[in-house]
């Protein structure tokens, strides 16, 4: 029986009641809608607006109710739409008419918008737990590799030397930038929409503080239109999910460049590797890959919501029933992400020879070779010049610059001394 029903003159066709529902998607958040529910009941007998007897009888089968579904022992309705509905149809068939009482003052509105707050709250610490256990993974390697040489790139091409530890700590920076970006997104989540009702509040004498209060939020959103209306703080959210995920989708990119036979500086571990069903000497690294594919995942969640939400009126929408699927796919797909990606990285082998290697190709000394006559008093584009003809040199004689003798450095410039060779070595430049 449907708890709108009195307006009705029939019901609604099975297959309208099938569209309309929500119960497969929004039962996860039984146990924010449950918090919600004791919350409010016992402000309404704070209040007088119920007897304080029955908010204490409604207390008590809220919690009987959460438990059940814990146990299993709940088999939710599609026919009741929603988590809210469900769970009032089981409240009001415990207790009777002390159940049909939990409802005053607010509406599904604010009770949802309530609930998505508690669980996107709950959500953003698991986030940035994860966050804090990838940070300290990639600090701990990048202090045991702080003297690994290894090439810096730009445009992919071979630039200059660097260390590891510096590589990684490039990554850790966006880490923790993305764990700023939660932090204040969760300032703006940390607000109650509860006592805004439908959209302008109510005539019965609530406490929206005492509630807020009740439910750990550090405020209250002060429109009520404003409160059931948006979903800003849940757009924001799959924001940040999809700033850490394009962090860690351009970081599986290297990993697996770097896997390559073409660069070997790492190998992934045989536990986070898959093989090829044709060709058996294959070792695949499909856990970065799908990590790397699964960013496009949690950009789409991020463009639906965007676009669910771009040309509604005020106040409340049945368009915003469609929220929740990519807030929940988002952020689900972030914590697995983050989660084996930090594994990823613990496990596997750097080959830190090849990297040394490596920063012997591609005149990573150049710029050095260049600000070692700026130093002598050549203005640098003209040492830009000058060293650019050295390459080209060095090139045709199928030889780095380091390999080069006195003499053909200073062919080229007799500011040139022996003192050059110690300005050029890549692994000096690279642990400054």
């Amino acid at each position: 029986m449907k708890l709108w029903k009195g307006r009705f003159s029939k019901g609604t066709n099975l297959s309208a009641d099938a569209f309309n529902a929500s119960i497969e998607t929004d039962q996860r958040l039984y146990k924010h809608d449950i918090q919600v529910s004791l919350a409010h009941a016992l402000m309404l007998g704070n209040q007088g607006i119920i007897p304080k007897e029955e908010a204490e009888q409604i207390r008590l089968s809220l919690l009987s109710i959460l438990q059940d579904i814990e146990d299993g022992k709940v088999e939710f309705c599609v026919e009741h739409e929603d988590i809210h509905m469900n769970i009032e149809t089981l409240l009001t068939e415990r207790i009777g008419a002390a159940g049909k009482r939990l409802h005053t003052a607010r509406s599904r509105n604010d009770q949802v918008a309530t609930d998505l707050r508690l669980y996107q709250k709950e959500e953003i610490g698991k986030v940035q737990s994860l966050l804090k256990a990838l940070i300290e993974t990639l600090e701990t390697l990048a202090e045991q590799h702080k003297y690994t040489v290894m090439p810096g790139y730009t445009h992919l091409q071979r630039a200059q030397p660097v260390t590891l530890a510096l590589y990684l700590g490039a990554y850790t920076e966006m880490f923790k930038r993305d764990q700023n970006r939660f932090s204040d997104c969760l300032k703006r989540t940390d607000l109650s929409p509860l006592g805004s009702g439908a959209l302008a509040g109510t005539t019965y004498p609530i406490d929206r503080y005492f509630v807020a209060e009740e439910l750990g939020f550090s405020g209250i959103c002060e429109n009520t239109m404003d409160a059931v209306s948006d979903r800003d703080f849940a757009i924001e959210f799959i924001g940040c999910c999809a700033m850490t995920m394009m962090h860690l989708s351009r970081f599986c990119e290297e990993l697996i460049l770097w896997n390559s036979t073409e660069f070997a500086f790492i190998e992934m571990d045989d536990a986070f590797s898959t093989g090829s069903s044709i060709m058996p000497q294959k070792k695949n690294p499909d856990v970065a890959e799908l990590i790397r594919g699964k960013t496009g995942r949690v950009y789409g969640a991020l463009f639906a919501l965007l676009t669910i939400m771009k040309g509604l009126p005020l106040a409340y929408n049945k368009d915003m029933q469609e929220d929740k699927p990519p807030l929940f796919d988002a952020g689900d797909t972030l914590k697995d992400c983050l989660s084996i990606f930090t594994e990823v990285i613990k496990t596997m082998q750097i080959k830190t020879g090849r990297m040394e290697r490596s920063v012997k190709d591609g005149f990573m000394n150049a710029t050095d070779a260049a600000d070692y006559l700026v130093k002598k008093g050549l203005p640098f584009r003209d040492c830009h010049e000058i060293i650019g003809k050295m390459v080209l040199y060095c090139i045709g004689q199928n030889k780095n610059l380091d390999d080069m003798t006195l003499k053909e450095f200073q062919d080229f410039s007799p500011l040139f001394q022996s003192d050059i060779y110690d300005a050029i070595d890549v692994r000096k430049r690279a642990i400054k």
